[in-house]
């Protein structure tokens, strides 16, 4: 596919639907977790591995993004790019990318070069927040 300098309502508005209802599955399922230690053991493990599939989910839709649209900086949608980039090609790791200048303390996130990328829940919303608003922005 070529690359995207913009993106129809409906296309934004579907991934919308579909992030918030996984994000609403999240929160039942966290919500009827009993509260032994063992259950906030299961939820603190499970949550960075949901939410880093459910960041790839995020970002998928939109994948053909330009560069020429979305520019370089340390912008939502190319903190999104960077992050789904380090989970698959680093380990998890957030590694500095020679092309987005991503600065970790003005980043949505915050999270600093060299660090395990294990989102919560908090911040996930946050950054998904942020990314619609700038994918609108940019790409309607």
């Amino acid at each position: 596919m070529l690359g995207r300098k913009i993106y129809t309502k409906e296309e934004i508005a579907h991934a919308k639907t579909t992030i918030a209802a996984q994000l609403k599955a999240y929160r039942a399922l966290v919500k009827v977790v009993g509260s032994s230690p063992a259950d906030k053991k299961a939820v603190a493990a499970f949550e960075p591995l949901f939410f880093a599939n459910l960041l790839l989910a995020l970002d998928r839709p939109f994948v053909h993004r330009i560069r020429a649209v979305t520019g370089k900086d340390g912008n939502p949608l190319n903190e999104v790019e960077l992050l789904c980039e380090c989970l698959m090609d680093h380990d998890g790791v957030l590694t500095r990318s020679t092309v987005i200048k991503l600065v970790p303390d003005q980043s949505v996130v915050g999270l600093e070069y060299g660090k395990a990328i294990r989102l919560t829940q908090a911040q996930f919303e946050k950054l998904s927040t942020a990314f619609f608003a700038e994918l609108e922005a940019k790409f309607l």
